[in-house]
């Protein structure tokens, strides 16, 4: 997307059509179901990303269509496999992947960032929402890592990672049940965690919210919660910390 500097200078020159240079200043593009945000990359650091749920297969077609107009990248959450094909019709280089749910498209080398973002999963069954918070942050240029299955319930597991935990610069947690890895995590490591509650538990775990609350209530310094299962949500930030902190575009 051009800044509306180098828009205007295009339009003097005679280069553009003064409703194309209308259209490009308005930072986005209107398709009647939905209005597609161009210009979010240069205004907030990364790509508008398609939020899959509700969309019909003909929605999702245009809009990965017209994103990919403008940028080499596409990011879709929480995907099912008929919604990845409908994505395909208009990217037939999409990669899903099934566990996160997510797809992404990547056309030409990856800019990386400066960074490091590690994944804590409490259990196996955190994992989806686990992946879904790596694989964005990979998609936005940060190297990760992810250390699953390190849950309270076996505590040495966790202390067994505490090196590789060490070399992050910041710290993703996702857990359900009662949500207690956050505050272990940060009572253990000087690095920001961003907390992740997820709807795994059971009955009185009122899906997620007992972790939700659980991590809200940390003792621990240090962690900011983000929504139950949003992933998407705290790769997000933590990528947008690491952009104020470290630099890169």
């Amino acid at each position: 997307m051009k800044n509306p500097r180098e828009i205007l200078e295009a339009y003097k020159q005679g280069s553009v059509e003064l409703e194309q240079a209308c259209a490009e200043l308005s930072g986005f593009r209107d398709l009647g179901h939905a209005k597609i945000d161009h210009d979010r990359a240069r205004r907030c650091g990364a790509p508008e990303v398609i939020f899959c749920p509700g969309k019909s297969t003909a929605d999702l077609t245009s809009i990965s269509r017209e994103l990919l107009e403008k940028s080499p990248t596409l990011l879709a959450t929480r995907a099912t496999p008929e919604q990845y094909a409908a994505i395909q019709t208009a990217a037939p280089d999409a990669v899903y992947h099934e566990r996160a749910r997510l797809v992404r498209v990547q056309r030409g080398a990856l800019q990386t960032r400066p960074g490091v973002v590690a994944v804590l999963s409490a259990g196996t069954s955190d994992i989806p929402v686990a992946e879904e918070a790596r694989l964005t942050a990979e998609s936005y240029g940060h190297e990760t890592m992810g250390i699953y299955d390190v849950g309270v319930a076996g505590i040495h597991r966790l202390l067994h990672h505490r090196e590789r935990i060490e070399q992050a610069h910041i710290l993703i947690v996702v857990a359900g049940m009662e949500g207690a890895l956050a505050s272990v995590v940060a009572g253990m490591s000087a690095k920001p965690v961003l907390a992740v509650p997820t709807s795994v538990g059971y009955g009185a775990s009122f899906g997620g919210l007992a972790a939700l609350l659980a991590m809200l209530n940390s003792c621990a310094s240090r962690v900011a919660v983000v929504n139950i299962d949003n992933g998407f949500g705290a790769a997000s930030l933590a990528a947008s910390i690491l952009r104020s902190c470290m630099g890169g575009s």
